[in-house]
């Protein structure tokens, strides 16, 4: 008699692999249909139905799904958004992340092409009208990052600068890449006296200019727009913060590294916020995943882990320290440079 296999093993993780997709497909379709909207309090689904104006049964899986995601709860037949989906996914909240996250499942996670991108290697690179060089689609991408910010890393950056023991000291600050500005905003807020300056393409710059009047920080905020790699970023900073920002450099990182050098009075700080890939370039996962569509369409950007904390070092930055940062979008490279 044939007996059945040995098998040690469990293939549950490839079956949640699997259904993962459906996940982030019914936390977009919530999106876009604007669930979460009316889901701040418990409400049925005949109601959300009524006042969504859809399908009354096919509403109720939609939402045991959306439950089953761990982004509403059900009791006693009710939904309601879970604390995450109230704070990120409600559409009128300051720190809503639905065009984020849409965009970015858009444009930056596609992969239906991916058996042919392993089969035939990447495409020709996109034209400039097609790529994220376009002004719309910078504009676009920096109101949609607006809440993002919010949501994350600006809420984490004024702390991690006012940690360093220079930070009493500070009388300028240079956000390079600081897209639609919510960074070097809160940065240069938990300061009593320092200015600070947004550099990002002129498209970005806007949205900063925007919101520098939301809070009120015009009398000590400005913007410069440029392209950082060519054009000149200032001079006389004693901070400057760059967060994902610097992956257009990544094939001549010295000589922007030898910029921001030279930008910073002696003494100064540059503080980066990278992915800063390990484990022969597969860790961190999110930072590996994530980035890999592009990576795969042949604009592999990410920096392996050490790779600016060196080019520091290069250009003459006298002392280099590199810590783990988590963030909301998963464990990060924090590299310090002192001149």
């Amino acid at each position: 008699m044939k007996k059945l296999p040995e098998v040690n093993e469990s293939f549950e993780e490839l079956y949640r692999m699997l259904i993962a997709p459906i996940k982030s497909k019914l936390m977009l379709t919530g999106i876009e249909l604007k669930v979460f909207n009316h889901l701040g309090e418990p409400r049925s689904a005949e109601a959300v139905a009524e006042a969504l104006g859809t399908h009354p049964e096919n509403t109720r899986l939609f939402l045991d799904g959306l439950a089953a995601s761990n982004l509403v709860v059900k009791q006693d037949g009710l939904y309601q958004n879970t604390p995450v989906a109230q704070a990120f996914l409600v559409g009128n909240a300051s720190t809503f992340m639905g065009p984020m996250l849409a965009i970015t499942a858009q444009t930056f996670f596609a992969l239906d092409d991916l058996p042919k991108l392993v089969r035939e290697g990447p495409p020709p690179p996109p034209s400039p009208e097609a790529d994220m060089g376009s002004g719309q689609i910078w504009t676009q991408y920096a109101a949609a990052m607006a809440n993002a910010e919010r949501a994350g890393i600006a809420r984490q950056a004024p702390e991690i600068v006012s940690e360093l023991l220079e930070f009493p000291s500070f009388k300028k600050m240079l956000d390079l890449g600081g897209g639609p500005g919510l960074i070097g905003i809160a940065i240069v807020a938990a300061h009593p006296s320092m200015k600070g300056v947004i550099f990002d393409k002129p498209a970005m710059v806007r949205i900063a200019e925007t919101a520098i009047k939301e809070y009120g920080m015009e009398d000590r905020m400005g913007v410069m727009g440029g392209d950082f790699i060519h054009d000149p970023i200032g001079e006389g900073y004693d901070l400057i913060w760059a967060s994902s920002a610097l992956s257009l450099a990544k094939d001549d990182m010295d000589s922007l590294t030898k910029k921001i050098y030279d930008a910073l009075n002696p003494g100064g700080v540059f503080l980066v916020l990278h992915e800063g890939l390990t484990y022969e370039r597969t860790k961190p996962d999110a930072m590996v995943l994530s980035m890999m569509p592009m990576a795969l369409t042949g604009q592999d950007m990410r920096f392996d882990q050490g790779e600016i904390a060196d080019s520091m070092l290069r250009v003459g930055f006298k002392s280099v320290r590199s810590r783990t940062q988590d963030t909301d979008w998963g464990p990060m490279d924090l590299d310090i440079g002192r001149k």
